[in-house]
C-alpha cells in the first residue's frame, strides 16, 4: 500500500509537464508553419519532388523551396534539400527522362526557367527574357518551353518593347489614364494594357546561352491565358506529337467583364496558323485541355450556363477527328476540378467538393462510372505515375501533408509532417460534422471544432463562421485566412454552416442561393445555430459571436438588420464583417466582374432593381444595434473599399460600438504575414472582449 501511494503521486507528476505545455493553435504558429505544395512524380515514379515554404525568423518574409524524396526506399530517410539555399523557386516539373528538374526563380532579377539534375549540380539558367515567365509547360520531347507573360498587343514577341513601355510610363509626368471599356481593374490591380499571352521557344542545350527570344502564339487573340487573376499552366497543354498547343481564352472585347464564354483554341506551335476555335459551340466555360496519349481525343471541363462562374464542371471528350463531344460522367452530380489521365487513358482523375469533403476521384473514361480514391479532408493537389500516385491533403487539423500511395490503393505513406507533429505543444479542437433539417426540410450539413481546452461537461462561447462564396463551403479543410483552429485555439468552439448555396452537395443545391441571398441561407443559418446548441450542451449560446467575409460579411450586415428572436433581441453579442457587401446595387456597379453580380440578382441594376432591393443590408441598418468589427482592404476591387467604409460610417452615425480595421495593402484577402497577425489579434480581442476568454 505505502508502494501504491509513492508512486502515485510520481505517475501524477511525470503527467504535469506534458499537460502544462498544451496549449492553443495561435495565429504565430499559422503564419510560421512550414507549407508544402505542387508535388510532381518522376516518369518513373521512383522520386517525388515538392515545394516548400518557410517563414524567416521575423514573420515577415517567406521562401520557397523543391525537396525531392526517393520512393523507392521504405526507410525513414527525410526529403532533401534539392535547390540551393537562398532560392526562391516554384512550379517544379520533370524532364520526359526523369533527370532533370525545372522550375521558375527570380534568382536573376526577373523570373526565369531554370534546370537542375536530380542527381545534384548547380542549377542552370535557360531563359533570359526581358519580363517574367509566369507560368510554362515542357514540350512532350523536353527541347522546347510553352510559356506566358503580360506584354503589350502592339509589341508581340518583343519583350524589351513591353519593357521600355512599362518604364517610359513610369518616367511620365502625368499619372493620368484614359480607359474606353472594361476592366478598368480586376482583383487588386488596375488595367494597363496588357494581356497574358502564350510563347514558344527552344532551350539551350549544352552550354548554350539562355534563350531570349521567342515565337508569339497568342497575339492574334485579344485575351489572356492563363486567365487573371487566378489561372495557371493547367489551361494550356501541348499536344503529344508537339505540332501544337491548345489553350483557355476568353476573347470577349468590351464585354469580357460580364462573359464567362471560355472556348478552346488550338495553336500552332510554330505560329504559322491562326487559331482554331475547338468549343465554339458552347456559350459557356471550357477549360482544362488534356489530350490522349494518341493525341485523337481532347479532354476538358465545361460548364453548361453562360454568365454563371459557379455552374457545374463536367468531364468532356472531343473527338478531334469528327468533332463529336460526349459528356463522361452527366448523372455525377459533382463539379469537377481538373484531369490527369492515367497511363491507358482509361480513367480520368479528379477532385471535386463533396458533402464537406474534398475527396480524389476515379472516373471510367468510357462508361462514367465513379468511385473515389482518397477520401477524408480536401486532396489539394496530387499527381500520377504509372501506379504510383502522390498527393497533398489537408483537414481541420493540419494544413497540406505529402503523402503517396498506389492508384489500386496501397497503405499510405505520409512524405511530410502534420501540423500537429510540427507543433508538439499544441493541442488542437477535435471536429465533427453534423446534420439537420434547414429550409424546406432538406438537410443541411454543418462542422463543429471544440476548443482546444475542451473539458466534459463545461461551456464554452461560440465564434460562429460564416463562409464567403457565397458558392463556397467551410468544409474539412485547411486555411490560411480563415482557420477554425486559431479561435478554438483561443478558447472558443466554433460553428459553420454549410447553407443552402454552398459547393459540394450538389447542383441545385448550389443554384439556390442565387437570387435568394437573405432567404434559404438565413433560415439555415438560424435552424443550423439551434440544432448544433441542442445536439453539442458545451455550447454556451449566451456568448457567441458571428464573423465572415465576403458573402459571409454580407450576411453579416443581413443579419445585423434581420436576425432577431421574438423579444426582438439578437442572438449575437458581436460581429465580425470582413470585406462585406453594404449595399448589394452600389455593388452591381462598382465591382469588377459584372457577371457574378447580374447572374445572383437575375440582371443588371438598371433592368431588375426590386432584384438588388430585396435583400440588401443598406435597407435595413435602422435596425442594426450588435456592436461590430469591419475589416477593410484598399486593393479590394471585387468588394471595394466604399462597401467597407458604408457599413462603419452607418454603425458610427447609429452610435454603435464599432471598430474598422483597414488595410492599404491588402486585396480580398489579407495574405502579408504580420498583417495578418494583426487581423488576427484585432478579432481575437473584439472577441474577449464580448465574450470572454
Amino acid at each position: 500500500m505505502k508502494l501504491k501511494s509513492a508512486l502515485l503521486p510520481l505517475c501524477l507528476l511525470a503527467a504535469l509537464p506534458a499537460l502544462a505545455a498544451a496549449r492553443g493553435f495561435d495565429v504565430r504558429d499559422l503564419a510560421t508553419l512550414d507549407r508544402v505544395s505542387s508535388p510532381v512524380l518522376a516518369p518513373d515514379g521512383r522520386a517525388v519532388v515538392f515545394a516548400k515554404r518557410q517563414m524567416d525568423a521575423g514573420v515577415t518574409k517567406a521562401t520557397t523551396s523543391l525537396w525531392v524524396r526517393n520512393l523507392l526506399t521504405r526507410d525513414m530517410a527525410p526529403p532533401k534539400r534539392l535547390t540551393p539555399e537562398g532560392w526562391n523557386v516554384n512550379s517544379p516539373s520533370f524532364s520526359p527522362d526523369g533527370s532533370t528538374v525545372y522550375f521558375l526563380s527570380a534568382k536573376s532579377g526577373t523570373q526565369q526557367l531554370y534546370a537542375l539534375p536530380v542527381a545534384g549540380g548547380a542549377p542552370k539558367q535557360l531563359t533570359a527574357f526581358a519580363l517574367d515567365v509566369a507560368s510554362y509547360k515542357l514540350s512532350p520531347d523536353g527541347k522546347r518551353v510553352l510559356f506566358s507573360t503580360d506584354t503589350f498587343a502592339e509589341c508581340k514577341a518583343d519583350f524589351a518593347c513591353t519593357r521600355k513601355k512599362l518604364d517610359d510610363t513610369a518616367a511620365k509626368k502625368s499619372t493620368g489614364v484614359v480607359y474606353e471599356g472594361l476592366f478598368v481593374r480586376h482583383w487588386d490591380t488596375w488595367a494597363d494594357g496588357r494581356r497574358s499571352r502564350l510563347f514558344v521557344a527552344a532551350l539551350p542545350e549544352g552550354k548554350a546561352r539562355p534563350v531570349a527570344a521567342a515565337t508569339s502564339l497568342t497575339e492574334a487573340l485579344d485575351g489572356d491565358v492563363p486567365s487573371k487573376p487566378f489561372g495557371g499552366a493547367d489551361e494550356y497543354t501541348w499536344s503529344p506529337d508537339g505540332a501544337s498547343v491548345v489553350a483557355a481564352i476568353r476573347v470577349a472585347g468590351k464585354g469580357e467583364a460580364w462573359s464567362t464564354n471560355f472556348d478552346l483554341y488550338q495553336l500552332a506551335a510554330d505560329g504559322s496558323a491562326a487559331p482554331v476555335n475547338l468549343t465554339a459551340a458552347n456559350p459557356a466555360w471550357d477549360t482544362g485541355p488534356v489530350f490522349s496519349a494518341d493525341g485523337n481525343t481532347l479532354y476538358y471541363r465545361a460548364m453548361k450556363r453562360p454568365g454563371f462562374e459557379a455552374d457545374r464542371f463536367g468531364l468532356m471528350a472531343l473527338d478531334l477527328a469528327t468533332k463529336q463531344v460526349r459528356e463522361i460522367a452527366p448523372q455525377w452530380d459533382r463539379s469537377a476540378e481538373g484531369i490527369v489521365l492515367s497511363q491507358d487513358g482509361g480513367t480520368i482523375y479528379t477532385t471535386a467538393q463533396d458533402v464537406g469533403q474534398h475527396p480524389l476521384f476515379a472516373v471510367d473514361a468510357a462508361s462514367g462510372e465513379v468511385r473515389q480514391v482518397v477520401g477524408e479532408g480536401s486532396v489539394s493537389s496530387f499527381e500520377i505515375a504509372g501506379d504510383t500516385l502522390a498527393f497533398t491533403r489537408n483537414t481541420l487539423k493540419s494544413g497540406d501533408q505529402l503523402f503517396v500511395t498506389s492508384t489500386s490503393g496501397a497503405p499510405l505513406r505520409a512524405l511530410t509532417p502534420s501540423a500537429q507533429e510540427m507543433l508538439e505543444d499544441v493541442r488542437f479542437g477535435d471536429y465533427e460534422q453534423f446534420a439537420f433539417k434547414g429550409w424546406n426540410n432538406e438537410t443541411v450539413h454543418g462542422y463543429v471544432v471544440k476548443p482546444h481546452d475542451y473539458v466534459e461537461g463545461g461551456k464554452y462561447p461560440v465564434a460562429f463562421l460564416i463562409h464567403g462564396g457565397p458558392q463556397g463551403s467551410f468544409g474539412d479543410g485547411w486555411s490560411y485566412r480563415w482557420n477554425p483552429q486559431t479561435y478554438a485555439g483561443q478558447g472558443y468552439a466554433v460553428v459553420m454552416i454549410d447553407f443552402h448555396g454552398s459547393t459540394g452537395y450538389g447542383q441545385e443545391f448550389t443554384d439556390s442561393i442565387s437570387g435568394d441571398w437573405g432567404g434559404k441561407p438565413l433560415e439555415d443559418l438560424q435552424k443550423g445555430w439551434a440544432a448544433a446548441q441542442q445536439k453539442y450542451a458545451f455550447l454556451d449560446g449566451d456568448k457567441a459571436c458571428a464573423l465572415g467575409a465576403s458573402y459571409g460579411g454580407y450576411m453579416v450586415n443581413w443579419i445585423a438588420g434581420n436576425w432577431f428572436d421574438k423579444g426582438g433581441n439578437s442572438p449575437w453579442k458581436c460581429l465580425v464583417n470582413h470585406d462585406g457587401v453594404f449595399d448589394t446595387r452600389s455593388m452591381g456597379y462598382v465591382t469588377e466582374e459584372l457577371w457574378f453580380t447580374e447572374w445572383e440578382n437575375g440582371g443588371t441594376p438598371y433592368d431588375v432593381p426590386k432584384n438588388y432591393e430585396k435583400f440588401n443590408p443598406v435597407n435595413h441598418v435602422a435596425m442594426w444595434r450588435v456592436p461590430m468589427l469591419v475589416v477593410q482592404g484598399e486593393k479590394d476591387y471585387r468588394v471595394p473599399v466604399d462597401q467597407g467604409l458604408s457599413t462603419f460610417t452607418a454603425l458610427q452615425r447609429k452610435g454603435i460600438e464599432s471598430r474598422l480595421l483597414y488595410f492599404p495593402d491588402e486585396n480580398h484577402w489579407v495574405l502579408k504575414p504580420q498583417n495578418s497577425i494583426l487581423w488576427h489579434d484585432t478579432v481575437n480581442a473584439w472577441l474577449k472582449q464580448h465574450i470572454g476568454r
